[in-house]
């Protein structure tokens, strides 16, 4: 049987944490960035944490 494969696009997008939690890049700073507020396009750089009813989902994903 071959070996499996982790779902390429989602080990591209998200992280695991030491801690198994899953770490996500913050949406909504692709375009359009002259009508959002220097504060919000500050406060959306970096990662934040997936939520907790999504994380099954990714792990799944990247398993393998």
């Amino acid at each position: 049987m071959p070996k499996m494969k982790s779902n390429r696009s989602a080990a591209k997008r998200f992280r695991l944490t030491a801690t198994g939690k899953v770490r996500r890049g913050q949406a909504f700073v692709r375009h359009n960035l002259t009508k959002k507020a220097r504060k919000r396009k500050r406060g959306l750089r970096g990662t934040t944490i997936m939520a907790a009813v999504d994380t099954p989902h990714i792990k799944r994903l990247l398993s393998a």
